[in-house]
């Protein structure tokens, strides 16, 4: 059985509409990543090398 994963643009997909999608995945992995680190102890945290203000960064809050 085949599947396709919708979350996804399709390398060969041109034009805006690829390029919109791109970014709400963009702007989805980057939610969900926050999100999963947010629950994470100081501890865990400092397991992986970073820290709560890293959780801060311009990469994993920008809304563009």
């Amino acid at each position: 059985m085949a599947t396709f994963d919708i979350f996804r643009p399709a390398a060969a997909t041109p034009g805006l509409f690829a390029n919109l999608l791109g970014q709400i995945v963009a702007w989805n992995d980057r939610r969900v990543t926050r999100k999963l680190l947010d629950q994470l102890t100081d501890r865990e945290l400092e397991d992986i090398g970073l820290t709560r203000g890293d959780l801060e960064s311009p990469v994993l809050r920008r809304r563009g």
